[in-house]
């Protein structure tokens, strides 16, 4: 019997320890990000800019002329603001962007529940809208001041066209976005169509009418700049034309920050609404 070559000797197999998954993550090391405070971070930057802008204005490379000093601005301020002429101008800006957000926001959204809901209301209004939304509304104010007049009427309808068009749009896309699988299980479970309507699509529709009235909010202070323009006796507008006439850049630099810090508050209200009607909605919060 032929004894065949024995095989040669296989490797002896790798036995060595399989690292830890952890140990291939690199440890962060404290101390490093976690040290400055996160709105300490968010405020460096503006902080700088005030300092840059303070010494450049007292070193008279930024002239007056040109430009207030950061404390001539917050004197100035102070002076409005303890004569009663700054509170009195906030209030009746805000109520013309609350009067035009409350009309401009009802004919939108109702316009984009006919149209999102019904295929019929789509082909009635939607045409009409997308053709009267590519109109610059800016320049129907003098359209405006003929069938209105100089009053009220036409800066309110002017805050109303700006802000209709954006909650049209974002109700309108969310109605139509709604997954048509929820529709399917919800009429699998018995809802009717006004079932459906209240219990699946306008929830799917929210974020996007929250969208929409960010959105709306914003275009809201941009209109009215516009509209406080057509002869206005009162408002923030009136005193940014009143500074313009005595070249008083200190008070326009304050109607321009009250217009940034109001846009801000609005939109802050708006994210509280978001936490509270959309609790339900798990949002990446960035890492």
């Amino acid at each position: 019997m032929a004894v065949g070559h024995a095989p040669p000797p296989s490797a002896p197999p790798d036995i060595s320890p399989v690292p830890d998954v952890e140990s291939l993550v690199p440890l962060r090391r404290p101390g490093r990000r976690g040290a400055v405070p996160r709105w300490l971070r968010r405020t460096a930057g503006p902080l700088l800019l005030l300092l840059v802008w303070q010494v450049t204005s007292a070193t008279g490379v930024l002239a007056p002329e040109v430009l207030a000093s950061p404390g001539t601005i917050a004197r100035s301020a102070a002076g409005l603001v303890a004569d009663g002429t700054l509170p009195t101008a906030m209030g009746v800006s805000l109520r013309r962007v609350a009067a035009g957000l409350l009309i401009g926001g009802s004919v939108g959204t109702a316009l984009a529940l006919v149209s999102g809901l019904s295929r019929l209301g789509e082909d009635l209004v939607d045409a009409t809208v997308q053709m009267l939304r590519t109109v610059p509304w800016v320049g129907l104010i003098p359209l405006l001041i003929i069938w209105l007049g100089i009053g009220e009427a036409p800066k309110v309808a002017l805050i109303a066209l700006g802000t209709a068009f954006h909650l049209y749009l974002n109700v309108y896309a969310g109605i139509r976005g709604v997954d048509a699988q929820l529709v399917e299980a919800g009429q699998s479970l018995g809802l009717g169509r006004w079932g459906l309507v209240r219990h699946v699509v306008l929830p799917g529709a929210l974020p996007g009418a929250m969208t929409g009235l960010r959105y709306a909010l914003a275009t809201a202070w941009l209109a009215l700049v516009f509209g406080e323009s057509i002869n206005a006796d009162a408002g923030i507008g009136f005193l940014m034309n009143q500074a313009r006439e005595f070249f008083r850049t200190d008070v326009i630099v304050v109607c321009l920050v009250v217009y940034a810090f109001l846009g801000l508050l609005a939109d802050a209200v708006v994210r509280t609404l978001e936490r509270l009607l959309l609790q339900w909605r798990p949002t990446f919060t960035g890492q």
